[in-house]
Formats: structure tokens, C-alpha cells, sequence
């Protein structure tokens, strides 16, 4: 499954950045990084993530709270929205 995680930095994204490289992106085995965006201002990453264990999205989570606020919504491909929407 993947999910959308907004990250919005507490503390601006000097000191994400220096623990990301200082510590990589500290994920726990089986969840997976896709891919991600900032926002021009700097206050707001947007990753898009994999995994079929969501608890894992929480323990991830733990390691950056202190420098991070999160929402984590869960994504579902454009195909599947349209089946459920038309009832297929």
C-alpha cells in the first residue's frame, strides 16, 4: 500500500536535513521510500512511501517527531478510485 506523509517542520529544515544525513532516513525494514518534494519555502516535504505493515509508518515516525509534525494518508491508485466510485 502506499501513503502520502506530509511532513511539516517544527523547527525549519536545517535541522531535518542535518540528521537525515548524519543518520540516513532511519526507515525500519519494510517500509520503503519512493520518492519526495519540498515545498520553495522550505517548511513542508511531501514523501510518498510503501509498505504492507502501517505500524511500520509509526514507528518511522517516532524517530523525527521531535522535528516533525505528520499526517499520513493512505493512497489508493486513480483505477481502484474509480471502481469503488462507480461501484465496480
Amino acid at each position: 500500500m502506499r501513503y502520502l506523509v506530509i511532513e511539516q517542520f517544527v523547527q525549519g529544515a536545517r535541522p531535518v536535513y542535518e540528521r537525515a544525513a548524519d543518520s540516513g532516513r532511519m526507515l525500519p525494514p519494510g517500509l520503503e521510500y519512493v520518492d519526495s518534494w519540498v515545498d520553495e519555502s522550505l517548511e513542508r516535504c511531501f514523501q510518498l512511501m510503501e509498505t504492507e505493515d502501517p505500524a511500520l509508518i509509526d514507528s518511522w515516525i517516532g524517530g523525527w517527531s521531535d522535528l516533525v509534525r505528520f499526517e499520513v494518508v493512505p493512497l489508493i491508485s486513480s483505477d481502484e478510485a474509480a471502481g469503488r466510485a462507480l461501484g465496480n
